[in-house]
This record gives C-alpha cells, sequence and structure tokens, in this order.
C-alpha cells in the first residue's frame, strides 16, 4: 500500500511540473460553434510547425495545452489568412475571446504580457487599415468625379492624408519597439507593413533591425529566435548597412 501510495504521489509531483512548464490558451469565439481553430509556431527560419487543431463545442469554446521547449511565436488561426500571434510563457493561462467570422480584427487576450504587447501592437494596426480603406474610397471617388485641376488638387491633399497615415503607423511601431526592446514582439512590430509597403524598410531604416538585435541578444542570447534573426541582421548590414536610400513609395488601391 505505502509503495502505491509513493507512486501516485510521484505521478501527481510530475503532473504539477508539467502543468508549470506547459501552457494553455483557451477561449470563446462567437460564431465558431462546431468549427475548427489551428495552433502553430512559428519557427525561426520563418516556417510555421503545426502544433494542434481543435474543433470548437457548440459554444465556441475551445482550449489547447502545450509544453513548449522555449519562449516562441505562435500563430493562432481560423483561417490561412484570419489569425492572431501569442508568446505565451510557461505556466500562463491565456484567455483568447472574438468572433470565428473577423478573428484578428475582434479578438482580445488576457493571461500574457507578451501576448497583450501583440494585441495592442495589432489593434492599432487594425485602426490604420480602416483610416487606409476610407483613403482608397476616397482616391476612387475622385478618380469618378474630379477631372482636369480639381482632380490633381484632390490628389494632393489625398497624397498628404496618406502620408500623414503612413507616418502615424511608422512612429507606433518606432515607439514600440523602443518601449519594448528585448521582447519577441518586436520582432513582429519590425516587420508590420502598410498599404503593402513596410514601416520599416532595412534599406532606409537599418539602425532599428540592429536596435532589436541588440535587445533580443541581452534578454533571450540563446533562443533560437534571436540567433536566426542575428543571422538575418548580418546578412542584411552587408547589403544595407553603408547605404540608406530614401524610400518611394505610392498608394496603391491593394491594403
Amino acid at each position: 500500500m505505502n509503495r502505491i501510495l509513493l507512486i501516485l504521489s510521484l505521478l501527481l509531483l510530475l503532473a504539477a511540473c508539467s502543468d508549470k512548464e506547459a501552457f494553455v490558451v483557451e477561449g470563446t469565439l462567437q460564431n465558431g460553434a462546431d468549427k475548427t481553430i489551428y495552433l502553430d509556431e512559428m519557427v525561426p527560419q520563418g516556417d510555421r510547425l503545426f502544433i494542434d487543431s481543435i474543433r470548437l463545442d457548440d459554444k465556441g469554446h475551445f482550449k489547447f495545452k502545450y509544453t513548449a521547449p522555449y519562449e516562441s511565436l505562435y500563430n493562432l488561426h481560423v483561417s490561412e489568412f484570419d489569425y492572431v500571434v501569442l508568446i505565451p510563457r510557461k505556466g500562463e493561462h491565456i484567455v483568447v475571446d472574438g468572433d470565428f467570422n473577423q478573428f484578428e480584427k475582434t479578438y482580445t487576450v488576457k493571461g500574457s504580457p507578451e501576448s497583450i504587447l501583440l494585441w495592442q501592437l495589432q489593434d492599432y494596426s487594425n485602426a490604420g487599415a480602416d483610416q487606409l480603406l476610407r483613403i482608397i474610397a476616397m482616391h476612387d471617388q475622385i478618380k469618378a468625379t474630379k477631372h482636369g485641376a480639381d482632380s490633381l488638387k484632390a490628389k494632393e491633399s489625398l497624397d498628404s492624408l496618406y502620408l500623414n497615415a503612413y507616418k502615424q503607423q511608422q512612429e507606433y511601431v518606432v515607439n514600440f519597439i523602443q518601449e519594448h526592446q528585448g521582447s519577441l514582439a518586436t520582432l513582429i512590430a519590425l516587420y508590420k507593413p502598410f498599404n503593402s509597403h513596410p514601416l520599416l524598410d532595412p534599406k532606409v531604416n537599418f539602425d532599428y533591425y540592429e536596435y532589436v538585435l541588440e535587445g533580443l541578444q541581452e534578454a533571450l542570447p540563446e533562443n533560437p529566435h534571436t540567433l536566426n534573426f542575428k543571422n538575418t541582421v548580418e546578412y542584411l548590414r552587408h547589403q544595407y548597412g553603408d547605404s540608406q536610400p530614401t524610400l518611394d513609395f505610392e498608394l496603391t488601391t491593394n491594403p
């Protein structure tokens, strides 16, 4: 009997240790009943590693549990193009809610400070995307209703609106990187686009790539994402480190 009790105690201890190493992601998605949600790891080389998929219950609830070998970025998605990015840490219990039909635009997250940073970043990016759609609608209206000098004047005004929207997004990303240096979230911020144009292009803004790497090397020196990004920065340094040309872009109608 004592031997059985000892074995049970050891099993309970192992389970407790396992819980401390694992993270949990759960939540409820409106309009998600009986649909499927997926969890992938965004591995350092740029690919996605499938972790698990779950069919939501009749209330749209789901729950993942996973033990990660190192701190990483995870893609929680309902489709190939509708996803959110999380940075879970060991032992975290993360709650992600939203609407299955507009997951990226409606989701909220609790229980993970790093994932909350990415939610704030995405929320600002969503606002910029909405602003861009309004500018594109104005652009289409000008093309249809104005001609000659009126058209040129209206286009100049529209270009100014677009440039201001671009700069607002760029300033937010720069501030985000500066405030959260050392977080894996800065990798996501670094590659944020606006209207298919990079907000921080290595041709023009290579210093920010160096800045992100410096923070990651101090905070997460042995993390695979840091080591892979170091290789990326070394390659970019060879290409752009000594020259900073002006970034050339124009408004397109594909947000």
